[in-house]
């Protein structure tokens, strides 16, 4: 099977994932927003769209050992109250998504709540992000940006007793507002 290939920033790259099947249709690139026809990288243009109310919420979990988790439940971790300082992390970060991921608008966030919820029987903390705001382009990359660094957060602030923390299942929950309108994940 030959491998799709696209050219990107004057080279070509190939890639499984170019062309790839997305649900009953083939992704090209005409239909990725942030590539014009040459190819070329860009910030899309939403100085035409219509402000509008926006929200995304999106999770994650970390898993970590029996101790590790009982240093965190309990507030006891050497470095301090680590679900406290994953928030505060959480929410700077979706703050200043823009400044890490290369295309995405700066936006004026209006709420950002970030929760963590503690499983004891899987040793697992899932952070829950839900960003907002009301503007002219979506919140989906704040409110997974919050996710990631809340969750590093928290392997940063217990990685001295345990390295062997993993973080999964970080997805965009929801999201409503603008052209697209709303959408759920088939699964929670």
């Amino acid at each position: 099977m030959e491998v799709p290939t696209a050219i990107i920033m004057g080279g070509r790259v190939r890639s499984p994932a170019f062309g790839r099947l997305t649900g009953s249709k083939v992704t090209k690139m005409s239909e990725l927003t942030h590539f014009d026809e040459a190819g070329q990288a860009h910030m899309v243009n939403v100085g035409e769209k219509s402000e509008t109310y926006r929200i995304a919420v999106a999770c994650g979990r970390i898993h970590m050992q029996p101790a590790t988790f009982e240093l965190v439940a309990g507030g006891t971790a050497k470095k301090g109250d680590v679900i406290g300082i994953a928030r505060v992390a959480a929410i700077m970060a979706s703050k200043r998504t823009s400044d890490l991921v290369p295309l995405c608008h700066p936006i004026g966030l209006t709420r950002v709540a970030v929760d963590f919820e503690l499983d004891e029987k899987t040793h697992a903390v899932t952070c829950t992000a839900r960003c907002e705001c009301y503007g002219k382009t979506g919140v989906e990359m704040e409110a997974l940006t919050a996710v990631q660094v809340g969750l590093l957060t928290i392997y940063d602030m217990c990685k001295a007793v345990d390295r062997g923390m993993v973080m999964t299942d970080i997805r965009l929950l929801k999201k409503d507002g603008g052209k697209s309108g709303r959408w759920t994940a088939e699964r929670a």
